[in-house]
C-alpha cells in the first residue's frame, strides 16, 4: 500500500510541468488523481503515463479561469471518485517586459491563471471538504512571492496573491480540518525552461516535496515550503 492509498487528489497544471509531476507521484503511492489543464491531449497523455502503473487517473480539460469548467471538474471527480482529500493549485501562466510595455490582455491572461484560478478551485474544494471532515490544499506559488525578478509584474503579483489567499484561506480552514499551504519552487526544469542557462533541479524535488506536505499528521500542517537549487541566487536577488 502507498502513502495516499484510498485519497483522491485535483491536481491543475497536471498535464505537464510542476502539476504532471506532484500528480504522478501522487498515483504511484496509491492516490487516485483527477488531472486538469487546457490541452487535452497533453493531459490525456499524462493520464495514459499514469495508469500504465495501475493508478486511476481521470483527465478533464479545463480553464481554471472559467468558473463552469472548475465547477464541471469537481463534479466529474466527485462522480467518478466519490470525494476528494486533497487539491494542487498548479496551473500557471507566465508573462514579462518592462510595465510600460505590458499589455492589458498580457496581465489579465497572468491574473486569471494564477490567482483566479486557484480562488474558484480553493472555493469549490472547501465545499467539498468542509462537510467530510477535512482535507489539503497546496497552492504552488514561486521564490517570486519573496524575492522578484526583473520586469516580471504580472507573475510577481499574482504570486504575491497567490501568498495572501493561503493565508486568508488557511484560516478558515483551520476549524473544519482543511491545511492550506503554499510550496514555492526555485528554478525547477519544466519544459519552458530547457534552455535557461541557470542553478535548476529537477519536477521530482518539487513533487516528493509536496507529497511530504500532503503525508503529515492532520494535526500538522506545512504551511510554506520554500526549495529551491543551492546555487540559485535568492538572498540578495533582484
Amino acid at each position: 500500500m502507498g502513502q495516499l492509498t484510498g485519497k483522491v487528489a485535483i491536481v491543475t497544471g497536471g498535464g505537464s510541468g510542476i502539476g504532471r509531476g506532484i500528480a504522478g507521484i501522487f498515483a504511484r503511492e496509491g492516490c487516485a488523481v483527477a488531472i486538469a489543464g487546457r490541452t487535452a491531449a497533453r493531459l490525456e497523455a499524462a493520464a495514459e503515463e499514469m495508469r500504465q502503473s495501475g493508478a486511476q487517473v481521470l483527465a478533464v480539460p479545463t480553464d481554471v479561469a472559467d468558473e463552469d469548467q472548475v465547477l464541471a471538474l469537481f463534479a466529474k471527480t466527485m462522480e467518478t471518485f466519490g470525494r476528494l482529500d486533497i487539491l494542487v493549485n498548479a496551473a500557471g501562466s507566465f508573462d514579462s517586459g518592462p510595465v510600460e510595455n505590458l499589455s492589458l490582455a498580457a496581465w489579465e491572461n497572468v491574473v486569471h491563471s494564477n490567482l483566479t484560478g486557484p480562488f474558484l478551485c480553493i472555493r469549490e474544494a472547501f465545499r467539498i471538504m468542509k462537510p467530510a471532515g477535512g482535507g489539503r490544499i497546496i497552492n504552488v506559488g514561486s521564490i517570486s512571492a519573496q524575492r522578484t525578478r526583473l520586469y516580471s509584474a504580472p507573475y510577481t503579483a499574482t504570486k504575491f496573491g497567490v501568498d495572501g489567499l493561503t493565508h486568508a484561506t488557511a484560516l478558515e480552514g483551520r476549524s473544519y480540518g482543511i491545511a492550506v499551504s503554499s510550496l514555492h519552487p526555485g528554478n525547477t526544469l519544466v519544459e519552458r525552461r530547457q534552455s535557461v542557462d541557470e542553478p535548476m533541479f529537477d519536477v521530482d524535488v518539487i513533487a516528493r516535496t509536496a507529497l511530504f506536505m500532503v503525508t503529515l499528521p492532520p494535526e500538522a500542517n506545512m504551511f510554506q515550503a520554500i526549495v529551491l537549487p543551492l546555487e540559485q541566487l535568492y538572498i540578495g536577488r533582484g
